[in-house]
């Protein structure tokens, strides 16, 4: 017993120990699962809080890029191919390239980067450096690795020693010469001017010679310039006087076409019947295959006895303020300049490149016309830097533009430019206290405040208001839709008008801009120009085009209306064309048909056995040629409103005015006249609205022209803005009174219009 009961102890601890430890066993499995399950949270939630950090590193920098290249063109698909090869050595930079239009390419630059939405770097001319100091929005290149750059490139882009920008190519001016024309050697200008052709109808030289960035050739040649080193206007005097007469005595003669565009330059020369034209590389992509010609830098001025030095134009890579990205914009910069993307981009681009090592490719070094350009480009003069080279141009355009046109005076005509000139760079008045402007606004606000609270005390005010709360509702969308982006603008646009300054850079000044406009900026109230002078040719450029409007609108209506014309349909599609075409293109067509030389207007002329006409050379033309073209815009939308109202007639009146005996007249008179008024007065007075600010027509078809005496309101508040050195308080100023009037004339007109007749 005591043997078996030992036997079954040692059974029974053995069993208890097997248990024990299974439990031990069973225990430190739990314990680590516990601890796996542990260590899989820590790591879940650190993986979530280490995601955006970890997809950040991944995600690749952008870097933004702006350029003004002309979208599909040669310049755009040689930058966008070595972006492609940035990026493709870069893998973590991602280059986002934006085209922006040239015109405005400059404004949208001095606006988007001090607030920080503009881009890393940018592409842009060398002549806007110093405005763009001024407002500080460009940094310098500080180690830059600027060997192998052209060094008069690079002296273009200094400013007190530093470099600001990276020169990228250089553009100027040069002699096309057409080899079936004249295979002589171009000793000077005038032995092309003065040799015979065998063509009758052959132009000896072609260029814009109304274009003063061509014309500066000249002046360069007779010693003058046209503004100096200190941003003063110096295109009059000795130089300036020969050089428009040498102009003015070879359009006489014809050996220079009139009013000469870059059309009709690309057309004369393109096309054959001119034996020279002057113009840069930009001409020769539209050059046709079968034209044999070759390219050669400008020559001597035998008049002068210098030779003709054009304006260069160092395009240059800018690192922009307020950049995301500066590491990774310098590097891309760096990357444009170098051999290889300089090589890319004469090859393809057909620029005349900055970079010496490109050169020294083969197929660059036999390339005749790149090499030519380059050439011409080293004996050319940089255009100067200063801020008042923007606003140059316009004032020398009309001074050439009154004699080459006008037949006026050369030293009136100059003098006249100057004083344009001196008018647009003007001082900004001056800054005043903002105090008693913020205490107005703030005495208004509690008015406002004050009359709401005096309404919500009357019961029946608040239990309306309760009421209406539904309603509101489905118009919380509408008023904050409105609000952005109608009111909104509105208070913006006439709270900048208190402000002066070029591009941002303004300040407070009260009622100063509004005072200079209305004063005529301190000259005459009746000079071309002023605000007065505007305003009348406004009202009758309004007050025209309404009248016959309304006028072809009614009477092409009441034809179509006829129950006896068959095709209705077709003539009401016909003439509702011009109003279905977008206003741009009918201008630019109209304003081609008005050409001088190349214009159907004037060939049918000819045709006829009178002269051809300069349409923009008079008021009284031009005038005409913008009403013309409004009117053609205008008609169909009074023929659509005048169909309606007509279709509303009852029969029976004009049924009973025939019982009455009535002549057509008199039907026209008392039965439709007064039953088509309701449905016109709304049409003319929106009608009235559109053709007071047709800003198209103007801008596109006379383009102001002669010397900015068809402008209206709205094109010279455009001007001031954006044309004549960025004045956008004053441009501002112009809005607030163009929309003053309207709201005056509207409120007054409006009633009288929808009067029933007595």
């Amino acid at each position: 017993m005591t043997q078996e009961a030992s036997s079954f102890g040692a059974r029974l601890a053995g069993g208890r120990t097997s248990r024990v430890a299974r439990a031990d066993l069973s225990a430190r499995a739990s314990g680590f699962a516990r601890a796996l399950l542990f260590a899989r949270s820590i790591a879940c939630v650190a993986l979530v809080l280490l995601a955006p950090t970890l997809a950040h590193a991944q995600r690749p920098t952008t870097v933004q890029l702006w350029h003004a290249y002309g979208d599909g063109s040669a310049e755009e698909r040689a930058l966008r191919e070595v972006v492609r090869d940035f990026e493709a050595a870069h893998p973590n930079i991602r280059v986002e390239l934006l085209a922006n239009a040239f015109g405005a390419y400059a404004s949208k630059l001095e606006s988007a980067i001090p607030t920080g939405r503009g881009p890393d770097v940018f592409i842009d001319a060398h002549e806007r450096l110093a405005s763009y100091l001024e407002r500080r929005i460009v940094l310098p290149f500080d180690g830059a690795d600027t060997t192998g750059l052209e060094p008069t490139h690079l002296d273009a882009l200094r400013s007190d020693g530093v470099v600001y920008g990276l020169p990228l190519s250089a553009k100027c001016a040069a002699l096309y010469v057409n080899a079936a024309l004249f295979s002589g050697e171009v000793r000077d200008l005038e032995s092309i001017l003065e040799a015979s052709y065998s063509d009758p109808d052959a132009r000896p030289l072609v260029f814009e010679a109304e274009n003063a960035y061509y014309v500066a050739a000249f002046v360069h040649a007779f010693g003058g310039e046209l503004l100096d080193d200190e941003g003063h206007y110096a295109f009059v005097g000795p130089a300036a006087e020969s050089t428009v007469s040498f102009l003015a005595n070879a359009v006489r003669r014809g050996q220079i076409p009139e009013e000469a565009s870059g059309e009709l330059v690309m057309r004369l020369f393109g096309s054959g019947r001119a034996a020279a034209a002057i113009s840069g590389p930009w001409l020769a992509p539209d050059l046709p295959a079968d034209l044999d010609w070759r390219v050669v830098p400008l020559p001597t001025l035998r008049a002068a006895g210098a030779p003709l030095r054009p304006y260069a134009t160092i395009e240059a890579v800018f690192f922009a303020a307020e950049s995301d990205a500066p590491n990774e914009a310098r590097m891309l910069a760096q990357y444009l300049v170098s051999a290889e993307a300089a090589t890319k981009r004469a090859k393809i681009g057909r620029q005349v490149v900055s970079t010496t090592a490109a050169w020294s490719d083969p197929e660059l070094a036999n390339d005749a016309f790149l090499a030519t350009f380059r050439d011409a480009s080293r004996n050319a003069v940089p255009m100067p830097t200063h801020p008042n080279m923007r606003v140059v141009f316009e004032p020398a355009m009309r001074a050439l533009r009154r004699v080459l046109r006008g037949g006026a005076p050369v030293p009136d005509a100059l003098e006249g430019g100057a004083r344009v000139f001196d008018d647009l760079t003007r001082a900004m008045p001056a800054r005043r206290d903002p105090t008693f402007a913020l205490v107005g606004i703030g005495l208004a606000l509690l008015f406002v405040v004050f009359s709401w609270v005096r309404r919500l005390r009357d019961p029946n005010e608040r239990a309306a208001l309760r009421a209406s709360v539904p309603a509101y509702k489905w118009l919380v969308h509408a008023f904050l839709a409105v609000g952005l982006l109608v009111v909104l603008p509105l208070i913006v646009g006439g709270a900048t008008s208190f402000f002066a300054g070029r591009g941002t850079d303004l300040h407070y000044v009260g009622l100063a801009n509004y005072a200079d406009i209305l004063s005529a900026r301190g000259g005459d109230l009746l000079a071309p120009g002023s605000f007065w002078v505007v305003l009348l040719v406004t009202v009758l450029w309004t007050v025209l085009n309404l009248a016959l409007h309304v006028g072809i609108g009614v009477a092409l209506a009441l034809v179509l209306h006829r129950p006896t014309l068959k095709l209705k349909g077709f003539y009401r599609v016909l003439l509702i064309l011009p109003w279905a075409v977008p206003s741009y293109v009918t201008a630019l067509a109209w304003k081609g048909l008005f050409h001088r030389q190349l214009g159907a207007i004037n060939a049918i002329l000819e045709s006829l056995g009178a002269e051809p006409v300069s349409w923009f050379a008079q008021w009284s033309t031009a005038f005409a040629a913008n009403l013309a073209t409004n009117v053609w815009l205008g008609f169909p939308f009074m023929m659509v409103i005048t169909l309606g109202a007509l279709a509303g007639i009852p029969k029976d009146l004009y049924e009973a005015a025939d019982v009455d005996g009535a002549t057509r007249w008199q039907r026209f008179r008392l039965v439709t006249l007064p039953m088509l008024r309701p449905a016109l007065a709304p049409a003319v007075a929106m009608g009235a609205v559109w053709t007071f600010n047709m800003f198209n027509v103007v801008f596109l078809v006379s383009g102001g022209e002669p010397e900015g005496t068809t402008e209206i309101l709205v094109s010279e508040a455009y001007r001031w803005a954006f044309t004549r050195g960025s004045q956008y308080g004053y441009g501002a100023a112009y809005a607030v009174l163009i929309f003053g009037i309207l709201v005056v004339t509207t409120r007054l007109f409006g009633r009288k219009l929808t009067e029933a007749p007595a």
